[in-house]
């Protein structure tokens, strides 16, 4: 009898029907595969948000195990540097900040070590920028010589911070010193101020930040450089935005680096929560230190306060393949911020954004950007362009939505607008300041109204290539677009498709 089921089930498992169901299934999972704004197949590395199990990364070395103190008020940089050192030595394991307050200055982790910061436990920087050894390092778009971060990982494949517990950059008085400084010079940089980045991490492969409370950064919060395969998940990225502000605290910034994950964080700093880094200067495209930024998919995240939710610049050469999805916002200045610096060749593309909810001041930014800039002599000199910039399903209330501006230092092409639905304060969009524009389904209404929507626009623009294509949805609201010679065009929203070539 068991022989008998045992042939039954192999005469099933081999039948053309278990192989059609099997043909099926793949085709399935085939169809299900996510794709790049280029085109490209996502690596299913993205789709594993899975952290990482600290119990698997060795040995624990607690730091009170070593000689470590729990005493808030000492510095104790060397007595921690001495058991990540041991624990290297050792063959790698885990640094465990156990409950309390340890203070340090820059720590240096080694490959195979770990940082984990337990519930109630604070690991937190010293205020003393002596504590902060000044070594080459890469801030602002240029490799050269800085002040260490306070938590510094460089050729470490694997590392991990990890934790319920908090990194605190202890920054009120480098803050104070800045707003000092500024006051008395309004050209003083955010490098003349002498402050230390919290987290610092450089050439690295497989690293992953997760559930730490990361906050208080006197400078950048996390900067990633020349890294690959990193995630940043469920994270909470904080610096004061009101009272004494906290300058330059940028949450995440990515620098020349590929297969990015940030997801599920809380971010609220006072500068923006997501930089997009490679370089800047008239010939940062030929610098080997420089390069592309790709393939980073940033989503299930909650912004506070912050000036860019997502912002490509100051310092980008080449930016590709970046996605920000299933995102939340109160109250942040700017949606998605394309800067544009006219001494640097720039280059945008294959960016979405795609169901945005909340409140922003602006949400899309596109115009020049000349902060602490140096034009050079070039006579090759490439003209920047951002291209195949797609923003979806968007609810939001903004002060402006449409927040670009014209240059002849850029070119703009390939936009898509689809399935918008917010308020507007300042009712500008204008889509002849776009090449080859699709605006479909875009419904803007003024915040001090409920429907209507008057703007103004040059018909030469539009290149006299206009044509709409009527959705099955009912059209509802009449929106006029008034030209420059006195034609009148009637845009239908928010059932529309606008094609400009």
């Amino acid at each position: 009898m068991k022989k008998y089921i045992w042939l039954m089930a192999c005469l099933v498992a081999f039948s053309p029907l278990s192989a059609n169901a099997a043909k099926k299934q793949k085709k399935a999972k085939k169809a299900q595969t996510e794709l790049w704004p280029d085109g490209t197949k996502m690596d299913a590395w993205f789709s594993n948000a899975q952290k990482v199990n600290v119990d698997t990364l060795g040995k624990k070395y607690i730091l009170t195990d070593y000689g470590v103190k729990t005493d808030s008020t000492l510095i104790q940089t060397q007595a921690i540097q001495a058991v990540i050192d041991h624990a290297a030595k050792d063959g790698g394991g885990v640094i465990v900040v156990p409950a309390g307050t340890y203070q340090s200055g820059a720590l240096f982790f080694k490959p195979k070590t770990h940082l984990y910061v337990s519930e109630g436990g604070k690991l937190k920087g010293s205020d003393r920028i002596a504590n902060f050894p000044v070594m080459e390092t890469r801030i602002e778009g240029e490799t050269c010589k800085y002040f260490s971060a306070f938590i510094n990982a460089d050729k470490c494949d694997g590392f991990t911070i990890a934790g319920p517990g908090t990194i605190d950059g202890n920054g009120y008085h480098y803050w104070e010193e800045f707003w000092i400084r500024r006051t008395w010079n309004r050209e003083c940089t955010n490098k003349d101020a002498q402050r230390p980045r919290l987290v610092y991490i450089s050439n690295s492969s497989n690293v992953t930040l997760q559930d730490v409370h990361i906050q208080n950064s006197p400078f950048w919060t996390n900067h990633i450089y020349r890294c690959d395969h990193v995630r940043i998940l469920g994270c909470t990225i904080f610096a004061p935005t009101s009272g004494m502000r906290a300058p330059s605290s940028d949450a995440i910034d990515i620098d020349v680096c590929h297969d990015v994950l940030v997801d599920g964080c809380y971010m609220s700093v006072n500068d923006d929560a997501i930089a997009i880094k490679g370089g800047k200067g008239t010939w940062a495209d030929q610098a080997p230190e420089n390069g592309p930024v790709y393939n980073v998919l940033i989503q299930n995240c909650h912004y506070g306060t912050v000036h860019g939710c997502l912002t490509l610049g100051s310092e980008s050469v080449k930016d590709r393949n970046i996605v920000l999805r299933n995102i939340k916002v109160d109250k942040a200045q700017r949606m998605l911020w394309l800067k544009m610096r006219p001494d640097t060749p720039q280059h945008y593309e294959y960016v979405t954004v795609d169901n945005i909810q909340g409140t922003t001041g602006s949400f899309l930014v596109i115009r020049p950007w000349t902060q602490f800039f140096k034009p050079g002599d070039r006579k090759d000199m490439p003209l920047s362009q951002c291209n195949n910039i797609t923003i979806k399903n968007i609810q939001m209330d903004c002060d402006n939505f449409f927040d670009v501006g014209k240059s002849d230092k850029y070119r703009l092409v390939d936009f898509t607008f689809e399935d918008i639905t917010c308020t507007d304060k300042k009712m500008a969009f204008d889509a002849n300041l776009i090449e080859n524009t699709v605006a479909k389904k875009v419904n803007i209404t003024p915040r001090e109204k409920s429907n209507g929507l008057k703007t103004t626009g040059d018909a030469d623009g539009l290149k006299q290539h206009i044509h709409f294509i009527e959705s099955n949805t009912e059209l509802s609201t009449e929106t006029s677009f008034i030209c420059k010679n006195k034609a009148r065009f009637v845009f239908l929203y928010p059932s529309l498709f606008l094609f400009i070539s």
